[in-house]
């Protein structure tokens, strides 16, 4: 079959599709035929080596994939030959097949896309369960999202609207802020031209945001603590920026605040009745509409470069798709 193969540490414009092994069926698992594939920023970390996870080489990068179910393993209920479904993985969707755990794969809802199902099951879960398990988000709060165009951010937005927050947005640039917008931000600040501290604010009659999302760490967290309100919370989802930040325990006590951290990925090992509950809860917030992935561009196999350049690049917004 035809995939990305990694076989030493590179550059994403170093990748190329090369044949492959067709990945054979394991007890408890499923060879699903991959319409549709999703791209993260921890990919160009992960090919260069560069990321806290480093697979044996080779192995076959892209964490979310999405597509049709070809064969059924031992010891696999719940499962048919053609059901549509999508998964997070470890490795293994920039390819035509992929082998993906029945135990973490759903179903793909009714009316949802093959590059929208791609494009759910990293960046949808961690927003939910950092803005409702996390901060415990209430309606009639005020929101910030940082770096509200990306894929976690816009996740955000859209989660934080649905669940009756008001809510406030960062992005970098005219065109982003409109995407925040149009994902149900009431407020859009471009960072690069405002102040956006001095603009929350002035938006929240000086009480500063309840909930304050922060993917990007660095210099944008350091200025979020100066923003947030009286009881607020700081939601750390991860440090974009590249900068891990740290915190004064004054700060926190003098406002009486919260800094709580949100690791997904965990929760398969720690809190595993926690994953069908979160799932199930985004599903019906897809079936009502207030939620629903927005897809930058999609990409053919061969151009999985250019679609990790792209992304580093921080020109784009949403997520972007590769389409094997």
């Amino acid at each position: 079959m035809r995939a990305i193969v990694v076989d030493r540490w590179m550059e994403p414009g170093e990748l190329s599709v090369r044949e492959a092994p067709e990945p054979e069926v394991r007890p408890g698992c499923l060879v699903v035929e991959v319409e549709a594939a999703g791209c993260n920023f921890f990919d160009i970390l992960l090919v260069g080596g560069r990321y806290q996870v480093k697979p044996p080489f080779p192995f076959v990068p892209g964490a979310e994939v999405a597509g049709i179910v070809r064969e059924v393993g031992p010891e696999v209920e719940g499962f048919d030959v053609g059901d549509r479904v999508f998964a997070a993985i470890p490795v293994g969707a920039f390819a035509e097949r992929a082998l993906v755990p029945a135990g973490i794969a759903h179903r793909i809802p009714e009316g949802m896309s093959f590059a929208e199902a791609a494009a759910f099951p990293i960046v949808y879960p961690t927003s939910y369960a950092g803005l409702v398990l996390r901060a415990r988000l209430a309606a009639g709060e005020t929101l910030l999202v940082n770096a509200a165009a990306g894929g976690v951010g816009i996740a955000a937005v859209q989660i934080g609207a649905a669940l009756g927050a008001r809510v406030l947005a960062t992005a970098g640039g005219a065109d982003k802020c409109e995407v925040a917008r149009r994902a149900g931000a009431e407020v859009a600040i471009d960072y690069r031209s405002e102040d956006f501290v001095a603009r929350v604010l002035e938006e929240t009659g000086g009480r500063g945001a309840d909930v304050i999302y922060e993917s990007v760490g660095g210099d944008v967290f350091d200025q979020s603590m100066k923003c947030i309100a009286w009881n607020g919370r700081l939601l750390v989802i991860g440090f974009a920026g590249g900068r891990i930040p740290e915190v004064r325990a004054n700060r926190i006590l003098l406002k009486n605040i919260s800094v709580v951290g949100l690791h997904w990925g965990a929760y398969a090992s720690r809190e595993p009745e926690r994953i069908p509950e979160i799932f199930d809860a985004l599903f019906k917030l897809y079936a009502q509409g207030k939620i629903a992935p927005v897809i930058f561009e999609t990409y053919p196999l061969e151009k999985v470069p250019e679609a990790l350049l792209a992304l580093g690049s921080r020109e784009t917004y949403g997520k972007l798709i590769v389409t094997p």
